[in-house]
């Protein structure tokens, strides 16, 4: 179906917005009028701009406060209403959204307004317009979209249709079930929106905390079902009232947008972009770094040995059991130090995970490789972080004659040193956490939910000595993906405690231990941890003192334990040694608001 996005939706300038919806890929775009009215440009010239860029103008909004009020302020309506009809019509915009009335001169007559609304609607037909009349959640007395389209049906005027909106129908617990009494061709218009569940005013909870769907907790899927069964066949729209948004970039925020209506349409039947491929492990982890000696340091006393050498590019692999870790010191390594700046996901089928990637509008990353390299697709996710998609690496089975020879797996571009992995007690990659830029974050949840195919956990806020630090874990569900997003309290640079490699151990306390003497700095714990600690559970004789000496932190659930203990960032880059017992699945989030004070307290100039 085509596709819209209102241009309240965006930040910048009305031309800015324009230009970023359509080169997210956008149809059609919604004018609010604030952006019409603060543009130095004249309908007209809007009007050639969208048709330059391939948009139509598929709505104009808002008209407020027409319908059931007195004769006389009606009449003023009337006036205001023929100024605006003009204006749309040398701006070439044929729909008029019309919000239920908040005005306190309105009167609880659905007769008037029916009356009132048909007039309006006999003046838009003039102009070649139709009238979309929405039931704003906190309208003054129609404020469900049943009660709207009554008023529509008593109306009875051909230019009169209904505006449905997800936020105002499912924000009030509306039953979307009654969309179906309501004829297709009298719904001139759907908005969408999704939203956290959260418990606050309707009208702040519309202004300051809608998002694209996706990214929120309403049912979008089930109600644009009941829309579609309609015969409705008009643009799918997109009206996101959100701070963040407002503030972010425009090319991007408009390409999350896109999204979130392609993996909206894929759910209901309308698309069948390429299946989700799922990774199956986490191949390696990718740090870019200007010095290499102090990362490979905290390598080197893990446990971790350098085993091979890329044959063409500066890049080390270091190993330990299956945890693979390369550091990168190419021209391209970041001037605020190491990051995490790679991903490498083994893949059952990397080139149908790249279509995936790719037609959810995954930007495709060119890469530089030598003739014997392998073939491996890149693409970027939200936060700039690479994302390869590897296939199996090792042995293969001998050609038959006749065979075409099989891609080599990525660690055939990597020439042995002679070094064996490394023996310090890891196993394995647990998870990734990744930091987002403070405008991504929801965004980058359902990138990684739609595009990899990974399930999205409940996001958890935890206290930070400067504020509240969010974080959402995306897995697959066996657990051999995990990455937990994370966003500070800010949006500032400071995320280096957010960004780090957490390690598997079947002994977490062996491998403390071993990189302690291996000249390895674990992060020093408060002893009131400890205490408190003491107080909640139960421990076997000088098991806390351990804990305690190494810095190790601890919890429990129903499921099993974790223990887990940190290193000293190095760049913006720390690693964590974990060790999951039972069926813990989460990510010690009781002890985050320790660790992060502890990082604090021994960042430079603390």
């Amino acid at each position: 179906m085509r596709t819209s996005i209102a241009t309240v939706s965006l930040s910048g300038p009305l031309t800015e917005k324009l230009t970023a919806a359509a080169r997210a890929g956008f149809d059609g775009v919604e004018i609010f009028e604030n952006d019409l009215l603060a543009s130095p440009l004249a309908p007209e010239e809007i009007r050639a701009r969208t048709a330059d860029l391939g948009l139509s103008i598929d709505l104009y909004q808002p008209m407020r406060d027409i319908e059931a009020v007195p004769p006389g302020e009606f009449a003023r309506n009337l006036r205001r209403a023929r100024h605006k009809f003009e204006l749309m019509r040398r701006l070439g915009a044929d729909t008029v959204l019309v919000c239920s009335s908040v005005s306190p001169l309105a009167v609880d007559d659905d007769a008037l307004a029916a009356e009132q609304l048909g007039e309006l609607a006999g003046l838009a037909q003039d102009f070649g317009i139709r009238v979309a009349y929405e039931a704003l959640a906190w309208g003054r007395h129609v404020n469900t979209y049943d009660h709207a389209w009554n008023i529509v049906q008593a109306a009875g005027h051909p230019a009169l249709g209904t505006c449905l909106d997800s936020f105002h129908i499912l924000a009030r617990g509306g039953d979307p079930k009654g969309i179906a009494d309501i004829p297709g061709e009298k719904i001139f218009f759907l908005q969408l929106a999704d939203a956290p569940l959260i418990a606050m005013d309707v009208l702040q909870w519309s202004r300051h905390y809608r998002c694209f769907p996706g990214q929120g907790g309403f049912d979008l899927a089930g109600l644009l079902r009941h829309v579609i069964a309609t015969g409705y066949r008009g643009p799918l729209s997109l009206e996101v009232f959100n701070d963040v948004f407002r503030q972010a970039e425009a090319g991007e925020t408009a390409v999350d947008a896109r999204r979130s209506l392609l993996v909206l349409q894929e759910a209901t039947g309308l698309a069948r972009p390429p299946a989700p491929v799922v990774p199956t492990g986490v191949a390696f982890a990718e740090l870019v770094t200007p010095d290499a000696a102090p990362v490979t340091g905290i390598l080197g006393a893990l446990g971790f040995t350098r085993t091979a050498r890329h044959r063409s590019k500066p890049v080390d692999l270091w190993q330990q059991g299956e945890a693979r870790v390369l550091v990168n010191t190419g021209p391209a390594a970041r001037r605020d130090g190491t990051v995490l700046a790679a991903v490498g996901l083994e893949s059952p089928d990397p080139a149908g995970a790249a279509r995936r990637a790719e037609s959810l509008l995954a930007p495709v990353l060119p890469r530089r490789r030598a003739l014997e390299d392998a073939p491996l697709d890149a693409v970027a996710a939200p936060d700039g972080t690479e994302l390869f998609f590897c296939g199996p690496s090792g042995s293969r089975a001998p050609l038959e004659e006749g065979d075409a020879p099989e891609p080599r797996g990525w660690t055939g571009d990597f020439e042995p040193v002679g070094d064996m992995p490394g023996g310090g007690g890891v196993t394995r990659i647990d998870h990734l956490a990744l930091t987002q830029p403070w405008h991504q974050f929801d965004e980058a949840a359902l990138f990684h939910r739609s595009v990899l195919g990974l399930s999205a956990q409940e996001s958890v806020d935890v206290a930070d000595p400067y504020g509240l630090h969010r974080s959402r874990a995306v897995t697959s569900a066996d657990g051999s993906v995990r990455i937990a997003l994370g966003v500070g309290p800010a949006p500032s640079g400071d995320a280096a405690r957010t960004q780090h490699i957490a390690l598997a151990t079947d002994d977490v306390v062996g491998a403390a231990r071993r990189f302690r003497a291996s000249g390895g700095r674990l992060l020093p714990v408060p002893a009131n941890y400890y205490d408190d600690l003491a107080a909640r559970f139960e421990f076997g004789d000088g098991e806390l003192d351990t804990y305690r000496e190494l810095g190790i932190l601890y919890d429990r659930d129903e499921a099993g334990e974790f223990r887990h203990c940190y290193t000293e960032t190095v760049g913006r880059v720390f690693f964590e040694l974990v060790q999951r017992d039972g069926g813990y699945r989460g990510y010690g989030a009781q002890n985050a608001p320790v660790r992060l004070a502890a990082q604090h307290a021994v960042r430079p100039g603390r």
